[in-house]
């Protein structure tokens, strides 16, 4: 059984990935215009105008397309100081969240402003963009607002304003249709005792997993409880790190992050001992050879390369013996 005065394992996990979307003609068009340095909102049924933009009318539900160029200085509604920044905030030092209600618009948008102390900020001033040296199409192409009296918006004006057919000619020059936006994340996991055991185990080039004292079911990766009758799975057993595919998927479609070029195998491989299959890679042959009752071997990374991950087993690998009869994994599937 695990070694209950070992502490569990822990370690942090980042996750990162770009999150690719269509943004619709709306929004595209409001950061395409940012882009090249305006701002425009869009005007409802009830001729407000909408900065941000939105797509729908917030009354009668009805799209909107009115477009109205709105001016780059405005009021502060309402704002909150940001004394301790972190990762992620537009601004690395202490700043000011607000709602800002530009000139020609009738709603706020959130963004950063930037002064000294939050004593220099106050409900009703009056604030101007600065806008980055090289736009992206996105909001922080408005890198923050100053009060309208600092030194970086005293070179600020605005653009002579643009209006019907040259406002709509300007906005569909270039609308942004596709935003990538990065995406990153860092949790700390910390695993089970009994996960930890089985991590503890692959660092040593050993699989093991736990049976359950009601059916005798061993399970790997260890649950520390049975799925089937919720009580304690005390007995670890080891298994052998050769199996059976029991079912599996060819990848032929690639994506971004892919370690592995296209067609590849996706497995569920039954290890000899265990009574639930694991989800692995199964590579060494070609994928159209790939089937199920195939006999597999784990190929397990360089010894110097082991850690407590299940990363140590790179893939596994046909064996060379005759299939499996389909009766020895069928109650797996």
């Amino acid at each position: 059984m695990p070694t209950p005065d070992l502490e569990p394992l822990s370690a942090p996990i980042e996750l990162q990935f770009d999150y690719t979307r269509s943004v619709g003609p709306v929004i595209g068009r409001f950061l395409g215009a940012l882009a090249r340095r305006r701002i425009v909102g869009v005007r409802g049924s009830d001729g407000r105008v909408h900065v941000p933009p939105v797509e729908f009318d917030p009354d009668t539900a009805d799209p909107l397309d009115e477009f109205v160029e709105v001016g780059h200085a405005g009021q502060v509604v309402t704002w909150s100081w940001v004394a301790d920044p972190v990762d992620g905030n537009p601004l690395s030092e202490p700043f000011a969240f607000a709602l800002i209600r530009l000139d020609g618009a009738d709603t706020a948008m959130v963004h950063a402003v930037k002064v000294d102390g939050p004593a220099r900020m106050s409900t009703g001033m009056r604030v101007r963009a600065v806008w980055a040296e090289t736009t992206t199409a996105a909001i922080g192409d408005i890198v923050h607002f100053v009060p309208e009296d600092d030194a970086d918006a005293a070179a600020g004006t605005d653009p002579e304003p643009l209006a019907g057919a040259a406002l709509t000619a300007f906005l569909d020059q270039d609308p942004l249709q596709i935003l990538v936006t990065p995406f990153e994340m860092t949790v700390q996991h910390s695993a089970s005792v009994e996960e930890s055991s089985y991590l503890r185990a692959i660092a040593e080039g050993r699989v093991v997993g736990q049976r359950c004292p009601e059916t005798g079911k061993v399970y790997v990766p260890p649950r520390g409880a049975s799925p089937t009758h919720g009580v304690p799975t005390n007995e670890e057993v080891e298994v052998s790190d050769t199996g059976t595919v029991t079912t599996f998927c060819i990848v032929n479609v690639p994506f971004i992050g892919q370690k592995i070029k296209p067609p590849y195998v996706g497995a569920y491989i039954l290890l000899d001992g265990a009574d639930i299959p694991l989800l692995h890679l199964v590579l060494g042959c070609d994928p159209s050879e790939v089937r199920m009752g195939m006999r597999v071997r784990a190929v397990w990374k360089p010894r110097e390369e082991w850690v407590p991950s299940t990363g140590n087993i790179e893939h596994f690998a046909p064996t060379g013996e005759p299939d499996a009869p389909y009766e020895s994994y069928a109650e797996h599937l």
